[in-house]
């Protein structure tokens, strides 16, 4: 496993928007070329575009690198050139180690074949020795959950109950390397977060992880490093909660390229990143007002996201907290928050607010922080419980007659 790694070096790759030629005009140059073997990796020719442009990144054993973007943006296609489903148009891709894939993972089971053969079929599919099937089918169907239904056919299964026995096999492959694509949201509820828990020990193990996923909450969790692709192109890179805030701030088209000649925004700062539940988060923006802000207007308004699920879960402002910022010239505050928060991901968006509209006239960058919890709750806020024994009584000794 030491020697396990990802290496993903200057990748281009092209496809072509249909097969069909209106005219000889276009069929016989096209049968030339791919006989004589002469087109042009470099160009583009009609109907032709690039999912991937110029790609390159390594993973090494105990990193995990996870790629997100809007639809379309080359995630998948990344993933299908690193196992070898596509090959790259330019460039060298290759995975050193045994490669574990989680993607589609219900797309090869035989509907005819019950629970018990798809596992046995799938697991030689994935190149596991039938001995090693054998030692983990019981671990393999008690993780499915399914464990009553393993002798029926598989074209009897619900679409959930399908996903998580493909899960559970590819799940217990212990691979060198792991390749993840969109799967942390297979099954209901309890599923998702017993699939996740498990990801998550197969990345902390050491191996050399490469995710896609749009729940960037997950992203965050496990991530060491982030790629942010749009348009097959690197929009940005770096540790999750830059990589995550630069992504929020594209795809979120209300704040995209906001300005103003009344304020600027330069810096949005978290002085405490990772916090318990309950316990304070310190905050830190910098700003210029340049011109005067009306009473319609909010000069600082501070929102606070949810990345498990999208929701803003807090609003407030500076005039709302004391603090108008009516006077020109450069700013900087301070402002602290307490997490009444669940575990998870949250982002903190500011920006100079109309109050009439409740539309951001100028924006400043985005930043993350993490919430934790161990465990001492469970719901949508933390009330900050506390529990006295008041009185209990003597336990009474039962005797025999």
């Amino acid at each position: 496993m030491s020697d396990s790694r990802v290496v993903f070096d200057r990748v281009w790759k092209k496809f072509h928007r249909g097969e069909r030629h209106d005219s000889l005009r276009d069929l016989i140059p096209a049968a030339i070329a791919r006989v004589t073997g002469r087109r042009n990796d470099r160009e583009l020719g009609r109907g032709d575009f690039w999912a991937v442009r110029d790609l390159s990144f390594e993973v090494l054993p105990g990193q995990t690198l996870g790629i997100i973007g809007p639809n379309g943006s080359g995630k998948s296609t990344t993933l299908k050139l690193l196992t070898r489903i596509y090959e790259p148009t330019r460039g060298y891709s290759n995975i050193r180690g045994r490669v574990g894939t989680l993607i589609e993972v219900s797309a090869g089971f035989h509907g005819d074949l019950t629970g018990r053969e798809n596992v046995y079929l799938q697991g030689a599919i994935m190149g596991m020795r039938a001995s090693d099937i054998e030692s983990r089918f019981d671990q393999i169907v008690d993780f499915s959950g399914i464990s009553e239904f393993i002798d029926t056919p598989v074209k009897r299964y619900s679409s959930g109950m399908n996903a998580r026995l493909g899960f559970a096999i590819a799940a217990h492959l212990e691979p060198d390397v792991l390749i993840i694509d969109e799967v942390l949201a297979v099954g209901d509820m309890r599923f998702q977060e017993r699939a996740f828990g498990r990801i998550r020990e197969l990345a902390r193990s050491g191996l050399p992880v490469v995710m896609v996923s749009h729940q960037l909450d997950r992203v965050a969790e496990l991530c060491t490093d982030v790629i942010v692709l749009r348009s097959g192109e690197v929009a940005a890179r770096g540790e999750p909660g830059e990589a995550i805030a630069a992504y929020v701030e594209q795809t979120d088209l209300s704040r995209a390229a906001i300005s103003s000649d009344l304020i600027s925004f330069q810096a949005l700062d978290i002085e405490t990143p990772v916090v318990r539940s309950g316990e304070r988060v310190g905050i830190r923006v910098s700003g210029n007002i340049t011109g005067a802000i009306n009473e319609h207007a909010e000069p600082l308004a501070i929102r606070v996201r949810s990345l498990r699920t999208g929701s803003v879960v807090y609003v407030s402002g500076s005039r709302r907290l004391g603090l108008p910022l009516e006077t020109l010239g450069p700013f900087e505050i301070e402002l602290s928050l307490q997490a009444n928060l669940p575990a998870g991901n949250y982002l903190v968006e500011a920006g100079a607010q109309d109050l009439l509209t409740h539309k951001d006239f100028a924006a400043a960058p985005s930043a993350l922080f993490r919430v934790t919890d161990h465990g001492s709750f469970r719901g949508s806020v933390q009330l900050n419980a506390e529990m006295h024994l008041v009185s209990r009584p003597e336990p009474r000794v039962l005797t025999g007659t």
